[in-house]
């Protein structure tokens, strides 16, 4: 990453791998100006997009904030917009990142988001593939565009010990509605919706890399399987005592990835520290195949045309 003042947009940096991953990108890129995309806290006094800059400040870094609801292209569009219209007037320095981290993985796969979409499909696909759209002139080279996958979408017992079903792909005009899985109401209906919207993700990279200018690299990010991050926060009790409690244990074998290691090999991408070229999928600390059935160009331009319908009214 270069060593003049420059900005990289982050979203899914206020807990779990993505905090660690953004202090340890303040600590090592003095001259970057964070930008963290935070959904306000209703009724709080401060914002948490502002407490969470606030609190990524300290030791003088230069962090700042802009709120949006990554399940809504209404407000992720007026987000990317700010964001292109502060670059354009010279209020941010030339832009070299995006980190699509963020995500969400539901109990179910019956939540609909504002704009009628899968919420799975809305927060984990269709919010990066928006902000890609709207800043995509406005990378500055060398840029890196870095979306967290998951191995979650290889759908086998290696990749994540039974705990999550395996993608179930179809035309992207049904994943994207409510009820396009098996048992749709069941938290196994949740996890497919998850695991096939990272399946999507490495789509979509395929993709960037080979419609982006030159020098603005994409790549999908696989932390492996992080016990204790907020992945969870909708599932049920027993499942979120697991997750904060027992799980974690798992990061001391090589089934797991513990938060301080999988934030740091985030930041390592972001960073350029990984060397991947574009449209690699870097599978922690290195870069490595995905999954067979992830590289599919059919696939990939299907999506493509889908989610550039589902967006286009909110890109301009």
């Amino acid at each position: 990453m270069s060593a003049t003042k420059h900005t990289i947009v982050m979203t899914g940096a206020s807990r779990g791998i993505g905090r660690v991953a953004a202090e340890h990108i303040l600590r090592r890129s003095p001259d970057a100006h964070l930008l963290v995309v935070a959904r306000e806290s209703p009724g709080a006094h401060a914002s948490s997009g502002a407490r969470l800059a606030a609190e990524l400040a300290t030791g003088g870094h230069t962090v700042s904030h802009i709120p949006a609801d990554l399940g809504s292209l209404e407000s992720v569009r007026s987000a990317a917009v700010e964001i292109r219209d502060r670059l354009d007037r010279g209020g941010l320095p030339p832009l070299r990142g995006f980190v699509g981290n963020a995500g969400m993985q539901y109990t179910n796969a019956l939540t609909e988001s504002p704009d009628g979409f899968e919420a799975t499909f809305a927060i984990n696909v269709l919010a990066n593939h928006l902000f890609v759209r709207v800043l995509q002139d406005h990378f500055a080279a060398p840029a890196r565009i870095v979306i967290t996958a998951s191995d979650t979408h290889f759908g086998d017992f290696k990749h994540n010990l039974g705990m999550v079903p395996g993608p179930v792909w179809n035309a992207p005009d049904v994943l994207a509605r409510t009820g396009a899985f098996p048992a749709p109401g069941s938290t196994a209906g949740g996890r497919t919706a998850y695991s096939t919207s990272k399946l999507a993700a490495i789509y979509l990279v395929h993709e960037y890399a080979r419609r982006l200018p030159a020098g603005v690299d994409a790549i999908a990010y696989n932390p492996g399987f992080v016990p204790g991050t907020g992945l969870a926060r909708n599932a049920g009790p027993l499942s979120r005592f697991a997750m904060r409690r027992v799980l974690p244990v798992l990061a001391l074998t090589p089934f797991a990835t513990g938060r301080g290691a999988a934030g740091r090999y985030l930041a390592d991408v972001v960073l350029g520290t990984t060397a991947a070229p574009t449209g690699s999928y870097v599978d922690r600390a290195e870069v490595a195949r995905s999954s067979r059935e992830s590289y599919d160009p059919r696939r990939e331009r299907e999506l493509w045309d889908a989610v550039e319908r589902f967006t286009v009214a909110h890109a301009a």
